[in-house]
């Protein structure tokens, strides 16, 4: 790259700042470009409170691809703190989660297509609370529930005001719910899938649902103007009551997403989703059980031209109030 020169008062030197435009408008040009209509990549709660219970979760729209296989691998490692104590009755988490998920489609066509999802999770207590800690403090947030635990240690207890206490181990890796799905795109906007969840748990109980579950997941994706991709989700789906909290569970649940996808430039992409699902138990007296779950899961995305997927993420519960799962940190590939 051979620069130009500019006089500067009594010298001369090299003006590099023409010669640099034209390598930064190289860079753009040559940079994988995204599919078109490429929306906000899955999302499923990690909180065995949800796992446990409900196999709702958000589904995008998923484009045809080149072949007739794809796969996603991802990896979301989060840290819990919920402490809910009254009188009666007890529920504490003090966790870190970790989840490595494999998901395959198989297309059956213009129109159709099977879904299979697996995952390896792991329960402890952890490592990250010394971070936490230095990261609440430098922010000027207090966690008092952070405070009055053992730094890294867990626990996973339930008391409910009625009824037998459950009190869960850790385990540093089992195999989680198997989910199967088809699909169908009505149009290039809307899609269906309905999925079946199979009880293949292995950790301990409170972490699978241990009944099959069934769900019906409905997408709609619209592109927007300057590259904003727009897509919401409203789902619904079944799981009979299981386990020593049988009697306050929930059978029927809602879930629904909104969410947007920025294409900054080239194949980079920023984007946010609003997750909300609707309680899971009842009558525990538990603000962390009974209430709704709301998240938001937001992140950047780099996408090139033969259909893979490069993501890297982050997740916060905003609701139920109060301390909960503190952060996930998420990381996938699709290719």
């Amino acid at each position: 790259m051979k620069p130009r020169y500019r006089a500067v008062g009594g010298l001369v030197k090299p003006d590099y700042l023409v010669p640099m435009r034209r390598l930064l408008l190289a860079l753009l040009l040559a940079a994988p470009a995204p599919l078109a209509g490429q929306g906000l990549p899955p999302y499923t709660p990690i909180n065995p409170v949800a796992t446990s219970r409900s196999g709702l979760a958000f589904e995008p729209y998923h484009d045809r691809g080149p072949g007739p296989w794809a796969f996603t691998l991802g990896l979301d490692y989060a840290t819990a703190i919920e402490s809910n104590e009254l009188p009666t009755a007890t529920y504490l988490l003090d966790s870190e989660l970790l989840r490595l998920e494999l998901r395959a489609r198989r297309e059956l066509g213009p129109r159709t297509f099977l879904l299979a999802e697996a995952d390896l999770r792991g329960s402890y207590g952890g490592f990250l609370d010394g971070f936490l800690d230095w990261y609440h403090g430098l922010l000027g947030l207090e966690m008092p529930e952070r405070e009055r635990r053992p730094r890294d240690e867990f626990l996973y207890a339930v008391t409910p005001p009625s009824g037998p206490a459950l009190r869960n181990e850790p385990s540093s890796l089992f195999l989680g719910d198997i989910r199967l799905g088809a699909g169908r795109r009505w149009s290039p906007h809307f899609q269906t899938v309905a999925a079946l969840t199979l009880p293949t748990a292995t950790g301990p109980e409170g972490y699978g649902r241990g009944v099959a579950s069934v769900s019906l997941l409905n997408t709609v994706r619209t592109p927007l103007a300057g590259g904003l991709v727009y897509e919401g989700s409203l789902s619904g789906g079944y799981a009979a009551r299981h386990g020593a909290l049988s009697v306050l569970q929930r059978e029927w649940m809602l879930a629904a997403s909104s969410g947007l996808r920025l294409r900054v430039w080239g194949g980079h992409s920023v984007y946010g989703n609003l997750f909300y699902h609707s309680p899971y138990y009842e009558g525990t007296t538990f603000p962390g059980l009974d209430r709704r779950e709301l998240s938001f899961d937001f992140g950047w995305i780099l996408s090139q031209a033969d259909g893979r997927e490069w993501r890297v993420g982050m997740t916060e519960d905003l609701e139920p109030g109060g301390p909960a799962i503190d952060l996930v940190l998420r990381l996938a590939a699709t290719f």
